[in-house]
C-alpha cells in the first residue's frame, strides 16, 4: 500500500477552486470515492489527512475547497467570514458542491457512480444539503454538522442514505433541531441514523480544539466511536456489505 496525493484544481461558481485528492496506488481498479468536506477554516491539512485515511481504507478521496483558491482562514476573528458569505447564499453553496464533486468523479482512479461524501461541522450541513438537492451520492456522514434547512426546495425522496454523527452537548445542534432534522427526513422519506454522543460537544473530532469552551471541543472517545461507525456505514452504502450486530445481520 502507497497512499499519494495531488492536488486537483477545478472550476466552479466564484472558483477556481483548490483541493488535495488521495489514493492507494497499490489498487489499480476504480474505487469508491468519498468526498471530504472541510470546516469553518477551509481546505487544510487536516482535512488532507482525513482524505488519506479514507485511502488507505480503499476508497479514493477528495478534501475539497468551497471557499476558493488560496481563501483560508485561522481561529480568531474572522474566522466564520467565507463560511458567512455561502451561509447567507446556499444555492451558491449548492451549485460549489455540486463542482467539488464532480472533480472527484472526474478523478480516473474513482469509479464515479459510487460515492459518497462525509463533512465536519460547517461540512457536515454540506452533506445534509447535498442529499436534499439530490445530488449523486449513495451515502452522507455528518460529523457535528449544522441541521438548519436551506431556502431552496428539497428533493423527495432522498435517496442518500444518511448517518449523523452528534455531540448531545452542541450548543449548534440542541435537541429541538435534531428532533426537527429527523422530522424532515423522515418526511422526505430518507434512510437516516442519527448517533448521538454523551459529554461530547461541537466540533468533538478536531484535536486542534482543545475542550475549552461549553459545548465546543475535542473528545477522543466520540471521535473514534463515530469514525468506527463511519467506517462500516461505507462499507455498506458502498461495498454493498451487509451491517453485523452480534450474530445479526442487519441489511
Amino acid at each position: 500500500m502507497t497512499i499519494r496525493r495531488r492536488t486537483v484544481v477545478h472550476d466552479g461558481p466564484g472558483g477556481p477552486f483548490e483541493g488535495v485528492f488521495a489514493w492507494d496506488d497499490a489498487q489499480h481498479d476504480a474505487r469508491p470515492g468519498v468526498l471530504v468536506i472541510p470546516n469553518v477554516l477551509g481546505q487544510k491539512e487536516s482535512d488532507n489527512l482525513k482524505a488519506e485515511a479514507l485511502a488507505a481504507l480503499g476508497y479514493a478521496a477528495f478534501a475539497c475547497d468551497l471557499f476558493g483558491q488560496g481563501k483560508r482562514t485561522q481561529r480568531g476573528e474572522g474566522a466564520s467570514r467565507y463560511m458567512d458569505e455561502l451561509n447567507a447564499d446556499r444555492a451558491l453553496l449548492r451549485e460549489r458542491l455540486r463542482a467539488s464533486l464532480e472533480a472527484l468523479t472526474a478523478q480516473p482512479e474513482v469509479d464515479a457512480g459510487n460515492v459518497a461524501a462525509i463533512g465536519f461541522c460547517f461540512g457536515g450541513k454540506c452533506v445534509l444539503d447535498m442529499a436534499r438537492a439530490g445530488l449523486p451520492i449513495r451515502g452522507g456522514v455528518s460529523f457535528h454538522g449544522v441541521y438548519d434547512r436551506p431556502d431552496w426546495e428539497t428533493v423527495t425522496p432522498i435517496t442518500a442514505s444518511l448517518l449523523i454523527c452528534h455531540g448531545w452537548d452542541d450548543p449548534l445542534g440542541p435537541p429541538s433541531a435534531v428532533v426537527a432534522l429527523g422530522e424532515e427526513l423522515t418526511a422526505a422519506r430518507a434512510d437516516w441514523q442519527i448517533h448521538a454522543y454523551g459529554h461530547a460537544g461541537h466540533a468533538f473530532t478536531d484535536a486542534n480544539m482543545p475542550a475549552g469552551h461549553v459545548g465546543f471541543g475535542y473528545n477522543a472517545k466520540a471521535d473514534a466511536r463515530s469514525w468506527q461507525t463511519m467506517r462500516q456505514f461505507l462499507q455498506n452504502v458502498l461495498e454493498n456489505k451487509p451491517i453485523v450486530a452480534a450474530d445479526t445481520i442487519i441489511l
